[in-house]
């Protein structure tokens, strides 16, 4: 039960910090406009319907790289497969959360519920595989 537990904590930590790197490393390429007030959703809807296509899709890549490799830890530290799809599930919360409080277009809020728990599922297969060793 320890494991499980650790896992999925690790698996969840290890996806946000993958999630976060992929934002911090869109950001750049998108600036936000000077003075955009972070606390208007309505500025941050409009400065978000301005980005192209190529910065979205760097945001969806976050989402999914991050359910496979938390997936992955998870699976790894618990031994198991099964922690992995709970690290799934709390991304596509956080999508489905991101979502609400940002409108995003719709084809991006579909993706980031419908990848996440196959990606953590892949990640969790990748570190159970038979052969897979744990340290």
């Amino acid at each position: 039960m320890g494991r499980t537990i650790a896992g999925v904590v690790v698996g969840v930590v290890a996806a946000w910090l993958t999630i976060m790197l992929a934002e911090f490393a869109s950001a750049p390429l998108h600036p936000m406009p000077a003075g955009l007030d972070m606390q208007d959703p309505a500025s941050v809807a409009a400065f978000v319907a301005t980005l192209p296509i190529a910065a979205l899709l760097v945001v969806l890549a976050g989402w999914v790289l991050g359910a496979l490799i938390g997936g992955y830890v998870a699976a790894r530290i618990a031994r198991k497969p099964r922690p992995a799809l709970v690290v799934g599930g709390v991304i596509v919360v956080g999508v489905i959360a991101n979502a609400v409080l940002i409108p995003h277009p719709p084809w991006m809020t579909l993706a980031g519920v419908l990848l996440p728990i196959p990606a953590a599922w892949l990640g969790a297969k990748r570190a159970t595989r038979p052969g897979t060793t744990v340290s």
